[in-house]
C-alpha cells in the first residue's frame, strides 16, 4: 500500500464528514493529513513492516495517525465503513424529502433537529437499502413510489416502498387527462365531420369557428 492509496482514505473520510455536516476543522484535519501524504517522500507502509509503528509527521494527530495504523494492518478503516454506511442511509433519507418537496436547508443548518429527522427514518431507510441491494436502488424505488403516489395524490412513507415492493415495475404515474373547452363549455371532436364542436349547459352541439388556439386545455383528476 502506498501513500497515494492511504491520502485517498483520508479523503473520502473528510468528504463524508462534509456529507454529514461535521464541523469544518474535523475535515480539515483530514485533508491536510492526505495533502501531507502525497507529498510525503517515505513510505509509511514500508516504515510500519520494518519498525512496527508510525513515524511522528507534523500535521497528523494521534486519532488520524490510529486511522492510518489501522489501514496499513488490516488494508481497511472501520471508521470509513461506518461513516459510508451512515451517509448511504442519510442520502435515502434526503432522497425521500426531496420528493415530498421538503426543504432540508434548515436541517443543514441546525444539528439538532437534523439528528432528530434522521433518527425517526433510519431503520426504515438502512432496512430499504438492505432489501434494495444500494442505496441508489432505494432511491430509484422512492422516486418510482413517490411519483404514482403523488400522480394521485396520496401520502407515502419509506414504509410505503415495502408494502409495494413486489408491484414496484407496474408502478406507474397516473395518466395525466387534459380536456378541450372554450370559454368554460366542454369540447368535442367530431372524427366522422373533422370539426370541433362546443357543448353548451343546454346539451347543444355548436360547431366551433373561432381560432384553434384559444382553445383551453384541462387536466381533468
Amino acid at each position: 500500500m502506498d501513500n497515494k492509496k492511504i491520502a485517498e482514505n483520508l479523503n473520502e473520510i473528510a468528504d463524508l464528514l462534509d456529507i454529514k455536516g461535521e464541523k469544518p476543522f474535523r475535515i480539515r484535519a483530514y485533508r491536510k493529513a492526505a495533502e501531507i501524504l502525497q507529498i510525503l517522500e517515505n513510505n509509511l507502509a514500508e516504515f510500519y513492516k520494518k519498525e512496527k509503528k508510525l513515524p511522528k509527521i507534523k500535521g497528523i494527530g494521534e486519532s488520524i495517525g490510529g486511522k492510518i495504523e489501522e489501514l496499513i494492518k488490516t488494508g481497511k478503516i472501520k471508521y470509513l465503513k461506518e461513516l459510508q454506511e451512515d451517509t448511504a442511509i442519510r442520502q435515502v433519507i434526503t432522497c425521500f424529502f426531496e420528493t415530498k418537496g421538503v426543504n432540508l436547508d434548515e436541517l443543514k443548518r441546525s444539528a439538532r433537529k437534523r439528528d432528530i429527522v434522521y433518527s425517526r427514518y433510519t431503520k426504515p431507510a438502512k432496512q430499504l437499502i438492505e432489501l434494495a441491494g444500494s442505496p441508489q436502488k432505494a432511491k430509484d424505488a422512492i422516486k418510482k413510489v413517490a411519483d404514482w403516489a403523488n400522480s394521485r395524490k396520496l401520502d407515502y412513507a419509506i414504509e410505503t416502498v415495502f408494502k409495494k415492493w413486489l408491484e414496484l415495475d407496474r408502478l406507474k404515474p397516473k395518466e395525466v387527462v387534459k380536456k378541450p373547452f372554450y370559454r368554460g363549455d366542454p369540447m368535442i371532436w367530431s372524427e366522422n365531420r373533422k370539426k370541433w364542436f362546443v357543448i353548451t349547459a343546454a346539451g347543444e352541439w355548436l360547431e366551433y369557428a373561432d381560432k384553434e388556439e384559444l382553445i383551453e386545455w384541462r387536466i381533468i383528476d
